[in-house]
């Protein structure tokens, strides 16, 4: 005895079929991995902490809490200034495994610092993300803000640098990376210039939101 179904029925159990299979390849697309770079200085580096307590991990662990299956590469270097990320974008780049789905560039702290003009600043953070849009790598930049002791000229020219740049290059933008942890002795290493573990903890929560916008692009 053979069985036979009702052509409307067999239509919607096509159709419940297809939206199954369409639910299953959709949950495998979200589940996939997720490849970030890191790329900055002593901020990105973790300087000063335990390995799995920098950036880079707790970025990672941030993000795996919300779902994603991110892998963070750390390619934070202490002492580095946008020249100094100029000069080794490319090797960089060359050496991973992977393409990152997304590169979050942090640099500009150290120039900042050390008071070079944010003309050539510019111009080494502009090269930077040229480097990386060649490549065609998704750019997310976070910002740095110069204090009020550099002066007012300065700090218009310098804090200028990251809007305009992430509007040149279509990129998500984090204004200030230090944004609540600057200043406050607790969230920082003796020094009061490097983070601590809580202070690391600080500036992932702050900028996790935009790094989560900036893969959805």
């Amino acid at each position: 005895m053979s069985l036979r179904i009702p052509y409307g029925a067999a239509k919607r159990l096509v159709y419940a079929l297809l939206l199954v299979m369409s639910t299953n390849l959709a949950q495998e697309a979200e589940a996939k991995d997720v490849q970030i770079l890191a790329f900055g200085d002593s901020l990105t580096a973790g300087y000063g902490l335990p390995r799995d307590q920098g950036f880079a991990p707790q970025l990672e662990g941030m993000l795996r809490r919300n779902g994603v299956r991110a892998f963070v590469t750390n390619a934070g270097v202490s002492g580095n200034t946008t020249a100094n990320g100029r000069a080794r974008i490319r090797w960089t780049l060359d050496g991973l495994k992977t393409k990152p789905d997304l590169a979050i560039v942090a640099l500009g702290a150290n120039d900042m610092l050390r008071g070079m003009p944010p003309s050539r600043t510019r111009e080494d953070l502009d090269a930077i993300l040229a480097e990386l849009k060649r490549r065609d790598i998704p750019i997310m930049l976070a910002g740095m803000i110069a204090p009020r002791n550099l002066g007012t000229r300065y700090m218009a020219e310098f804090n200028a640098i990251f809007p305009d740049l992430a509007r040149k290059y279509d990129a998500p933008l984090y204004p200030f990376f230090l944004a609540g942890v600057a200043g406050n002795p607790a969230l920082n290493l003796p020094d009061r210039v490097h983070p601590n573990f809580q202070g690391i903890k600080r500036m992932v929560s702050g900028i996790a939101p935009t790094v989560l916008r900036a893969l959805k692009r």
